[in-house]
């Protein structure tokens, strides 16, 4: 209806063109909000207001003038001019009554649509560090990231969803020694463990899957291995540190040795994060390794171009890109002094193999830290001659967890973190995902064990579902009660509904479609898990005002099938946007 509504004004601003009272070159730039208040009808536009200074004409003068031209409408019963200028539409009483109807009609398919069919996005998220388990930091941006891609399907997006392992760089080798030390203790060396390295218990299973299989074929003495290596912190450098660690290791076993432990903990780190996102909903088209570019030359090439180009210079042995002329507040390293190239390279030469592959956009959802990788990254594509406004960054922050009003550590580096699935068992998936989508990405975000396992309205995700259960509930007592189900009947008499908590119903579910499709435009699912919270609160409302409660004593079978099918409906649309949000849809509670 308010498509509907949107096309009247539109006829009528181009009726006022063709008579000289608006210039022909004005846009109509036609916005229609819901309204508040019943009082001021079913939506408002506020165009006259908007190009009032543009035709010069007084507002409610140009309301009139527009309202004047409108085509007769048999949905809509009136039309107002509110404040100064404001035009407000009522619909008749059985105008947004079909929308049951439309609901039951596309069921699963309801709210969505082919709006940006033939765009595709390449979306990209999670992309943890293999260097341990996921925690429940990285679990906003899983459920954020997964709950966009359904929300960018639904609107017509081909999206291609995609995992970056980092699996080259420092941050590897430091997994490696972290892991053969621990192998090394093992083997019964005694091991001042370093203050940069991997502590989590995670490190001992794979150093003793290396031992189970190599006994102590990678084994060397204590004094070998920390052999002219800087002292560790707080007295020396801990950075220094750790690199003669891995320098020392490099040394000490062969390149096929180092291999065997690297990829043991690539392995086993890579096989369990896959495994928390697939239990947790979340999937994925591609998982990109940062090693391919590395090994296919990509990262080469891009820094020759970037050569060419005359955006590379040498200073203190390192490589440096000039960021800041593209808009970076200063440059960056792109090969360090020591010949290892920077995580940068590599961001560089996978971006552009992304807008080289045709994309219409790039997503990329980063950790909150990242904000100031964003300005490099654009600077690099500019550098590259490729279109870096494809490329949107969207931050999350990390979620803080809290258990009995305690907070809980997650840092990777110590171990002294929740893990995801630690979470997901005591939640559950569908508490985990929910609460995850309940605020903006880019707000802090504190993760209420306790809200999250309650059984009250209190708890949204539990209201929501427990709404979907008793429309279940209310069929299972018609088929114990002899009672039928008759949706043509229903349908025929959907002019019944005609009390107010069931017009506030309909009017809720006449809203979805446009919900979903600004959600995706905001990239924002949090709207949808409101609009979900709102309907379960109308129809909880309308259960407990008797209506349902005595549905089975309806003596009228017209008015108890209309009511049956927009209970229908109103489960439906819960099913639906409960499935977005990667959250199931329970029959029972």
């Amino acid at each position: 209806m308010k498509n509907h509504f949107k096309e009247l004004l539109l006829t009528a601003f181009k009726q006022l063109q063709t008579q000289g009272v608006i210039p022909s070159d004005l846009d109509a730039g036609i916005k229609i909000e819901n309204t508040r208040s019943a009082e001021h009808g079913d939506f408002a536009c506020n165009m006259a207001l908007a190009l009032a200074k543009k035709t010069g004409i007084n507002p409610r003068e140009l309301a009139e003038k527009i309202i004047a031209q409108l085509p007769k409408s048999d949905a809509i019963e009136k039309i107002e001019i509110a404040g100064p200028g404001f035009i407000n539409a009522f619909l008749v009483l059985g105008a947004q009554q079909q929308v049951v109807a439309t609901v039951l009609s596309a069921g699963d398919q309801y709210g969505h649509s082919k709006h940006y069919q033939g765009q595709t996005i390449h979306l990209e998220y999670v992309s943890a560090n293999p260097t341990g388990p996921l925690h429940v930091g990285h679990g906003r941006g899983a459920a954020y990231g997964a709950t966009l891609a359904n929300l960018l399907r639904s609107v017509g997006y081909k999206v291609h969803r995609e995992y970056y392992v980092n699996d080259a760089g420092r941050q590897m080798d430091i997994l490696a020694a972290s892991i053969w030390l621990r192998y090394l203790e093992l083997c019964g060396e005694t091991i001042p463990f370093p203050v940069n390295g991997y502590k989590g218990d995670y490190i001992f299973d794979i150093a003793a899957s290396i031992h189970r299989k190599q006994a102590e074929n990678f084994c060397h003495s204590s004094d070998k291995v920390f052999a002219g290596v800087p002292l560790d912190g707080p007295e020396g450098d801990q950075e220094a540190h750790i690199d003669g660690i891995i320098l020392n290791m490099r040394k000490l076993l062969s390149p096929q040795e180092f291999n065997t432990v690297f990829k043991q903990g690539l392995t086993e780190i890579i096989s369990n994060i896959r495994q928390d996102l697939n239990e947790f909903g979340v999937d994925y088209d591609n998982w990109f390794f940062e090693s391919s570019l590395v090994e296919s030359g990509a990262v080469d090439q891009s820094i020759e171009s970037l050569q060419k180009s005359d955006y590379l210079y040498k200073k203190d042995g390192a490589t440096w890109f000039k960021s800041s002329l593209l808009g970076d507040e200063k440059d960056r390293v792109i090969i360090r002094d020591n010949g290892l190239k920077t995580y940068l390279a590599s961001d560089i030469a996978y971006h552009a193999s992304k807008l080289e592959g045709g994309y219409n956009q790039l997503i990329d959802i980063w950790g909150a830290d990242h904000h100031g990788y964003i300005p490099r990254v654009n600077a690099s594509l500019q550098a590259l001659k490729l279109d870096h406004k494809k490329l949107t960054v969207l931050l999350v922050q990390f979620a803080i967890l809290y258990r009995g009003g305690e907070k809980a550590a997650m840092s990777t580096r110590s171990g002294e973190f929740v893990t995801l699935r630690e979470l997901r068992h005591e939640v559950g998936n569908d508490a985990a995902r929910f609460f995850y989508v309940l605020r903006k990405c880019e707000q802090h975000m504190d993760f209420d064990l306790d809200l999250a396992k309650s059984q009250s309205k209190d708890n949204p995700v539990y209201y929501i579902q427990y709404a979907h259960a008793r429309v279940c509930n209310i069929f299972k007592k018609l088929k114990e009660n002899n009672l039928t189900y008759q949706q043509a009947t229903g349908l025929d008499n959907l002019s019944l509904l005609n009390e107010k908590p069931e017009q506030a119903l309909i009017t809720r579910l006449t809203q979805y479609p446009e919900i979903i499709l600004r959600a995706t435009d905001a990239c924002e699912p949090h709207q949808v898990a409101y609009f979900l919270r709102e309907l379960a609160n109308d129809f909880h409302s309308y259960y407990n005002d008797k209506r349902l409660k005595k549905i089975l004593e309806e003596v009228d079978s017209n008015r108890r099938n209309a009511r049956l099918c927009l209970s229908l409906a109103v489960r439906q649309v819960i099913h639906n946007g409960l499935t977005l949000l990667g959250v199931s849809s329970p029959e029972e509670m």
